[in-house]
C-alpha cells in the first residue's frame, strides 16, 4: 500500500522542527536570567581626586527584564541605584560613583530644596541586583562594595530669592529685570534657567559678584529676556524657574520658583515723515517773556509750526534772540508700549538751557525727542517727551505707585518744541537736526540727524 504524499510531507515537518528544537537546546541552553554581575573593586573613594572614584558595574541579562539595582547599609536603609528600569538581553557596563537617586538622614530637613542625587554615606553595603520579566520570573545577584572617604557634604542652595516675580523686559525702566539671589554653601556647576511651553530650558547668564562662577558664596543672575541683545523675550505667561547645582562628585540639588513676563518685547520706533514730504518741519517765531520756563514754571507753549515755507529745505534765517520751533511726527512700530517723560511738546528751551533746567533729568528706558545743533555743547541737548498727554496712555506702576506714560504700540504723535537761539555761536549758518533718544540704550541710526536744516543766527544790534 502506498503512503499518500501529504502524510509523508508532515512527517518530515514533524522531525524538522524537533531537530530544530533539539538544536537550540545544545546550543543556547536555557539560562539563568542574569547568569552573571559584578563590581570591578570592592572599594571606592568618592571625593573627586582622580583615584578610586569609581566603579564599573557590570551584568549580563538573556530576557526582556526591568531591571533593580540596590544598595543596602548596616542600619538596613536601602539606596535605590536603579529602579524598576526596563531592559533588553545583552551585556551591560555602568559607572558607579557611590551616588544614588536623592534621599535624606533621618533628622535631616531640607526645606523645599529637591535633593535628586546624593552621594551615600561611607560605610559597607550589600548590592543587589534584581530583574523582573513580564511573565513573572525574577532572579537576583548580590555583593558587597564598600564606600570610604566619600565628600558628602550636599552643594545646598540656600537663601533663595527672585525679585520681582512679575517683570516687563520691553526696556521702558520699569521692571525690565529679574535678579535670581542664590547662597550656594560648596563649590559646584550652578545654573539658572526657565522652562518654556515646549519644556525647553531657557538658561540665564550669572552676574558676576564677589563669588566666582563655580564657587561656594552668594550669586547672582540678572535676567532680561534677552532683549538687550536683541532678541525677543519669550512670550508673555509664568514659567517654572529652576536654580540647580551639581558638584564634582555628581551630587545635585535644585530650588524652583516661578516668573511671569508681562508686556515684553522689543521696543521700536521711529520718527516718520509728514503728510509734506519732510521730516522735520521748521519754523522762527518772535520771542516772548511768556514762553521762558524754570525748574518750577514751564512757560507758555510755543505754536505748532503752520507757514507753509516751513517745508522749504533752504537756510532758515533767525534773528538773535527769536525762537526756532520744530515739528515732527513719531511712530510706535513694535508690539509693547514706549514710556516717556517730559517736559511736554511746545515747551521752549534758552539756548543754554538743558532738561533738568525745566525739571526733567534723563530716565533710563524712557524715550524723548532731542534737538541737536553743531556748536550744541552736548549731543541732543533739547528733549521733549514723545507726545502730550492727550496722545499717551497714562500706566500706575503697582510696586510704586508712580504714574508713567506711553505711547501704546501701532500710535503715533506729534511732537514739537522751540530753542531760543540767543547766541550767535562761532559756526555760522550751523546745521540742526532731531533724534529720537532711547535714554540709556541707544539712539538708532535710523532716527538720528533726521531732517537737518541750515540755520544761520543773524545777530542782533547793540
Amino acid at each position: 500500500m502506498r503512503i499518500p504524499i501529504w502524510l509523508t510531507l508532515i512527517a518530515a515537518l514533524v522531525v524538522v522542527i524537533v531537530v530544530i528544537i533539539i538544536g537550540l537546546a545544545v546550543v543556547a541552553p536555557n539560562q539563568p536570567l542574569i547568569p552573571a554581575a559584578q563590581f570591578s573593586t570592592d572599594t571606592i573613594t568618592p571625593n573627586a581626586d582622580g583615584s578610586d572614584d569609581i566603579a564599573i558595574f557590570s551584568y549580563t541579562l538573556t530576557k526582556n527584564a526591568r531591571v533593580s539595582l540596590t544598595l543596602e547599609g548596616a542600619d538596613g536603609q536601602v539606596f535605590a541605584f536603579r529602579q524598576d528600569e526596563p531592559r533588553i538581553p545583552g551585556d551591560y557596563r555602568v559607572q558607579f560613583s557611590g551616588v544614588v537617586d536623592g534621599f535624606a538622614l533621618d533628622g535631616e530637613d531640607f526645606g523645599d530644596q529637591q535633593i535628586l542625587q546624593r552621594l551615600i554615606p561611607d560605610g559597607a553595603y550589600m548590592w543587589r541586583l534584581t530583574a523582573t520579566t513580564e511573565a513573572g520570573e525574577t532572579a537576583e545577584q548580590s555583593g558587597t562594595l564598600n564606600i570610604v572617604d566619600g565628600d558628602a557634604p550636599l552643594p545646598l542652595l540656600t537663601d533663595f530669592t527672585v525679585f520681582p516675580q512679575i517683570f516687563t523686559p520691553n526696556q521702558d525702566g520699569i521692571a525690565d529685570r529679574s535678579q535670581i539671589n542664590v547662597f550656594l554653601t560648596k563649590e559646584a556647576t550652578l545654573t539658572a534657567y526657565l522652562i518654556d511651553a515646549n519644556g525647553e530650558p531657557l538658561y540665564m547668564s550669572e552676574r558676576f559678584e564677589d563669588a566666582r562662577p563655580g564657587e561656594a558664596g552668594r550669586h547672582l543672575f540678572d535676567y532680561e529676556g534677552g532683549v538687550d541683545l536683541g532678541a525677543n523675550p519669550p512670550p508673555d505667561g509664568t514659567y517654572p524657574l529652576i536654580v540647580h547645582a551639581q558638584d564634582a562628585v555628581g551630587q545635585r540639588v535644585q530650588r524652583e520658583s516661578e516668573l511671569t513676563i508681562q508686556t515684553g518685547g522689543k521696543p521700536l520706533a521711529q520718527i516718520i515723515p509728514q503728510p509734506v514730504g519732510v521730516s522735520v518741519v521748521w519754523e522762527v517765531v518772535p520771542w516772548d517773556e511768556a514762553y521762558a520756563s524754570t525748574r518750577d514754571q514751564i512757560g507758555q507753549l510755543a505754536p505748532l509750526p503752520s507757514d507753509l515755507q516751513a517745508v522749504d529745505m533752504t537756510r532758515l534765517d533767525v534773528m538773535q534772540g527769536d525762537v526756532l520751533v520744530f515739528k515732527l511726527t513719531v511712530e510706535n512700530y513694535s508690539d509693547v508700549p514706549i514710556r516717556t517723560t517730559g517736559p511736554e511738546p511746545g515747551a521752549v528751551y534758552d539756548w543754554d538751557q538743558r532738561a533738568p533746567a525745566l525739571g526733567w533729568m534723563e530716565e533710563a528706558g524712557a524715550w524723548r525727542v532731542g534737538i541737536e545743533c553743531q556748536t550744541a555743547a552736548a549731543s541732543y541737548p533739547w528733549r521733549w517727551a514723545v507726545g502730550t498727554r492727550d496722545q499717551l496712555t497714562a500706566v500706575e506702576d503697582p510696586e510704586s505707585g508712580n504714574t508713567y506714560y506711553y505711547l501704546m504700540p501701532g500710535e503715533t504723535s506729534v511732537v514739537w518744541g522751540g530753542i531760543r537761539m540767543s547766541r550767535v555761536e562761532n559756526l555760522n549758518p550751523q546745521n540742526c537736526f532731531a533724534g529720537l533718544i532711547h535714554e540709556y540704550v541707544a539712539v538708532s541710526e535710523r532716527n538720528r540727524n533726521v531732517g537737518p536744516r541750515e540755520i544761520f543766527v543773524i545777530e542782533a544790534a547793540n
